[in-house]
């Protein structure tokens, strides 16, 4: 009995798209902080302003960036521009 070589064909990976991510949306607080970055306020002006801690305002920063995939504010700015979720006046 012959026995028959069985090839197993891996797909390239210049042809892999990778999965569709959803797009999670900011939350109001996160857009009034981001409005104020685009202000030019430091984290301690935006806290002052706010009435809540740096950190706090640190915690809200990376997790919009997170959302938005970016790594750092001028993208996160960029970003934020390109998908209307700032308008410039």
């Amino acid at each position: 009995m012959a026995r028959t070589a069985k090839t197993k064909i891996k797909p390239s990976l210049a042809n892999l798209t990778p999965p569709p991510h959803k797009k999670r949306s900011l939350t109001s607080r996160e857009k009034e902080i981001l409005e104020l970055i685009w202000a030019g306020f430091k984290n301690k002006e935006i806290g002052q302003r706010l009435k809540i801690s740096v950190k706090t305002v640190e915690v809200h920063r990376a997790n919009m960036m997170k959302k938005m995939r970016v790594s750092n504010t001028a993208q996160l700015l960029k970003t934020a521009i390109q998908d209307g979720t700032i308008k410039i006046r």
